[in-house]
């Protein structure tokens, strides 16, 4: 087996300061510390070796698989091998997402026409997620891959790209672009007359859903503030790398991801055909200087960001010509949606209403820049700290970490799916039968402490069998606190009660504690892949679930540390 992933043997040297601070967040500690890595990693090319060397009694953690192990007295001493890993800056830049923590989007490639087949159903009807449904002259699909990522798949018609070639240029083109206000795109097709675009796919429907179809509340003010902030964000990053052209930018373009922060379709960055039409909406919403010469240009790009502004201050399609009759009449307040009912700062309702007129102005040299757009809707965001999802009112979105290629055991894959319950029921019934051997207790340790130990544990067992998470924890503590005996499976059991109980960061503590006890144990492995999970680190889940599948395998062909 290969030694543990990176960020556990990164991480391993800081653990011990949480075990006597446990207040501080694990969380916020791991995401600081991978921002610093993801810098470091994008400007050396050489390997970066990690090494760890120290002695471990039961309050101490370790990389587990490369390591010699001595037992003498009831104490473990670990020495562990030197690890290196080696990130080059494309690497970084192709993990991370190019958008800081939890980009996770994977380096842009081409994929086979069977893979896309396999993941839409053979493009099946039922996975239309187009505007227009079935109507829409290209149109695009929800997907699904082996590995469990959900992706977008764009299907062009036969003739609109007929070369192959430019239309894998332009694709690379847009593909090389990664940033979290993107929706980016991963890969493309080209297999005989099919031509196709994939792209990360946005669970959580799109602004023309959410501001024009609304089922149980619209959109707040702060959130549509938040919804132009973005945006900008992502037309200033797409100009700043060369493609400052976007066609065709509407509601329909903008897209909400799993944590219902909003993103910009990149679809928009490559014309539906290569000699089509860059705008396909109605001409009251075209930009005039398009009207006049069938070309888009940087500038004609704000004009369309100023209708999506008029759309996120009516809450309705309204012609820019007359909403700048509105607007210059000072007609403001009926400019601005109803729904809100005035639920809204007048000041900061101005200032977009100004933005959105200037955006508009006939004469393309007139309109503001991508920059401008930022500065300006930059002081306007309220409300920092509410995640997007509160504010849409809609539950957040949580992706299981990928599936390993091996068979996994009913464990894995309650693990794989995130089933929590699950995880109970199979931690009910395998009792303590993993702990065999982890504990060498002296006759004074038995008679003096055991019985309270024991009983506080025999608590802590019926709390957590009877699903009162909150009291397990309780008693699991009183239990560990005494510092008698080790047990794997009472850390295994107090890390799902934080994760009933929403704290996924001490629920990685603990399965990480359950690895020191027993490195060999699959199911601290699997316990630490949904709680980075929980903590949003899809690629480290993915790696541990790995990791727990292959001991798994060892196990079952008999070379294992215990059967």
């Amino acid at each position: 087996l290969k030694g543990p992933p990176p960020f556990f043997l990164a991480f391993f040297p800081y653990f011990l300061q949480f075990q006597f601070f446990p207040s501080s967040s694990l969380s916020s500690f791991l995401l600081q510390e991978a921002e610093e890595r993801r810098k470091e990693a994008q400007v050396r090319t050489a390997a970066a070796a990690v090494s760890v060397e120290m002695g471990c009694g039961s309050s101490c953690l370790t990389g587990a698989h490369g390591e010699k192990q001595h037992q003498h007295h009831g104490q473990r001493k670990f020495v562990s091998h030197q690890h290196q890993n080696s990130v080059s800056a494309a690497e970084a830049v192709a993990e991370d997402g190019g958008g800081g923590p939890g980009g996770g989007v994977p380096a842009f490639s081409e994929f086979s026409l069977a893979d896309l087949k396999a993941a839409t159903s053979g493009f099946s009807s039922d996975n239309i997620v187009s505007e227009s449904g079935e109507k829409a002259p290209n149109m695009v699909y929800k997907g699904r891959l082996q590995n469990r990522r959900w992706i977008a798949v764009k299907k062009f018609t036969k003739v609109a790209w007929p070369d192959p070639k430019q239309f894998a240029e332009e694709a690379w083109g847009v593909g090389k672009l990664r940033h979290k206000r993107l929706a980016n795109l991963i890969g493309y097709c080209c297999d005989g007359d099919e031509r196709l675009l994939v792209a990360e796919y946005m669970p959580n429907d799109t602004l023309t859903k959410h501001l024009f179809h609304w089922e149980n509340q619209t959109i707040e003010w702060a959130m549509r503030l938040r919804v132009a902030y973005y945006i900008a964000e992502a037309l200033d990053y797409c100009n700043s790398e060369g493609r400052p052209l976007y066609h065709d930018l509407n509601a329909y373009r903008v897209l909400f991801d799993e944590d219902a922060d909003p993103r910009l379709s990149c679809f928009g960055l490559m014309k539906n055909s290569r000699d089509g039409k860059s705008y396909s909406t109605n001409l009251a919403y075209t930009p005039p200087e398009y009207l006049r010469n069938g070309r888009v240009t940087s500038e004609s790009v704000i004009f369309s960001f100023g209708t999506v502004l008029l759309d996120l201050l009516s809450g309705k399609h309204i012609p820019p010509t007359h909403a700048l009759d509105m607007i210059r009449g000072k007609n403001i307040l009926l400019l601005m949606d109803s729904h809100l009912e005035g639920k809204f700062s007048t000041e900061e309702a101005t200032e977009l209403v100004g933005l959105a007129s200037r955006c508009l102005q006939y004469e393309p040299r007139e309109r503001p820049n991508t920059t401008n757009l930022v500065a300006i809707l930059a002081p306007l965001q309220t409300k920092s700290e509410v995640p997007s999802h509160v504010m849409l009112g809609i539950p957040k979105h949580e992706e299981a970490p990928p599936t390993p290629p091996r068979p996994l055991s009913p464990m894995g894959e309650a693990c794989s799916r995130m089933d929590l319950t699950a995880i109970h029921q199979i931690l009910v019934m395998t009792h303590y039968r993993d702990d065999e051997g982890t504990n060498e207790l002296s006759f004074q340790e038995w008679t003096q402490q055991m019985r309270d130990t024991l009983e506080a544990r025999k608590r802590g067992d019926f709390a957590f069998r009877d699903k009162d998470f909150k009291t397990a924890i309780d008693c699991y503590s009183q239990f560990i606190d005494v510092g008698t005996m080790d047990s794997p499976t009472v850390y295994a059991r107090r890390s799902l009660c934080y994760l009933m109980c929403d704290q996924a960061d001490a629920a990685l503590r603990d399965a990480m504690q359950a690895q020191c006890v027993y490195p060999d144990w699959p199911t601290a492995f699997y316990m630490q892949a949904v709680a980075l999970a929980k903590l949003n680190m899809p690629n480290d889940a993915a790696d541990m679930l790995n990791e727990a599948a292959a001991l798994e395998e060892k196990r079952q062909k008999g070379s294992g540390r215990r059967s």
